[in-house]
């Protein structure tokens, strides 16, 4: 980031402050829910984010204190500054490559846990929301909880909308303690808030969701397209679709097909924006397949789905930053 656009209060009380790192899609909105529910119990309260591209940070701050003047809110260029500064840290990043460099690297979490006082550090919560590998997040998980740390995974489900609306699914992977620590955190940004199981546990729940998911898309943009081929009027074969044996969210909610559902409005009204990126969906497939290699379970669906996101992408380049329902857009084409 650059240093220019670094502004961060010089006396912070740590205990009272709640640092976001990774304002992108779902993390913006994740942030926006819980900063102005904390406001509302405490305006005392002190934010930091910190995002790889600075602009992002900056227009987050300036957002909310639009919406609440007066806000303290401060930007840091690292996450060591976001650590050094506030209790309470969420991650919401891209990938396990990305959770690396933020929590590990010179600047990162881990080496500003090892530099805090004994005190600070068993106070300090971490709350990790990136879809990742379960390996290397019961890694960084490891050695964060040396430090004497807290940490916890804590995927989502609920794509963007739920995001907005603060009505997610956490899929949380932790102790006992850990768990009951984040959860009034996590309350302020979701729904159902879902103890798994021990470190790594939400991860695996999330990516096996996700499995199903991305295998389900594809079947219903296949559905909706031999139900257009075969002369069938799209909201007629929706609406047998949602009411019967073959309902689920990708059709019931995210329909690829234009026009196919009255009282919502799928990405694929809006050219198939603002949703969950087909490139994502392809990074969850392969996180899906390669951990059904290392655990040897056999995932047949799970791998051609991950064929066909790939295909999708390579043929049409633009789809990967739209909604993983455009794989619809790919079908026709063929």
């Amino acid at each position: 980031m650059r240093p220019t656009l670094r502004i961060l209060a010089p006396h912070v009380v740590r205990s009272k402050s709640t640092a976001f790192i990774g304002l992108g899609r779902m993390g913006s909105e994740m942030a926006y829910n819980l900063f102005s529910k904390k406001l509302a119990q405490s305006t005392d309260s002190h934010f930091v984010v910190c995002d790889a591209v600075a602009e992002s940070a900056m227009t987050f701050r300036q957002n909310l204190l639009s919406q609440f003047p007066g806000t303290n809110i401060d930007i840091v260029q690292t996450p060591e500054e976001a650590v050094r500064s506030s209790e309470t840290v969420i991650t919401m990043l891209p990938s396990s490559p990305q959770v690396k460099t933020v929590y590990c690297d010179r600047n990162g979490i881990i080496p500003a846990l090892k530099s805090l006082k004994s005190a600070e550090t068993q106070s300090t919560l971490f709350i990790d929301s990136t879809t990742l590998d379960v390996g290397v997040a019961r890694q960084i998980a490891g050695e964060v909880t040396l430090t004497g740390a807290q940490m916890i995974d804590a995927p989502v489900s609920g794509g963007v909308t739920g995001a907005q609306a603060g009505t997610l699914s956490f899929l949380v992977g932790g102790t006992e303690a850990s768990f009951l620590q984040a959860q009034p955190v996590l309350e302020m940004m979701g729904k159902r808030i879902i103890h798994c199981g021990s470190s790594g546990a939400g991860l695996g729940a999330k990516i096996c969701n996700n499995l199903v998911l991305g295998v389900q898309q594809i079947v219903i943009g296949e559905a909706m397209l031999l139900g257009r081929n075969l002369g069938l009027d799209s909201a007629v074969l929706a609406g047998v679709i949602n009411s019967s044996t073959g309902s689920c969210w990708a059709s019931s909610v995210n329909n690829p097909v234009p026009a196919s559902l009255s009282d919502k409005t799928p990405p694929c009204e809006k050219d198939y924006e603002g949703g969950f990126a087909t490139a994502l969906m392809l990074k969850d497939m392969d996180l899906a397949t390669n951990i059904g290699k290392v655990s040897h379970s056999p995932l047949p669906l799970g791998a051609a789905a991950k064929r066909i996101y790939e295909e999708a992408i390579q043929r049409r380049p633009d789809l990967a930053k739209k909604d993983f329902s455009s794989v619809y857009v790919y079908l026709k084409d063929l």
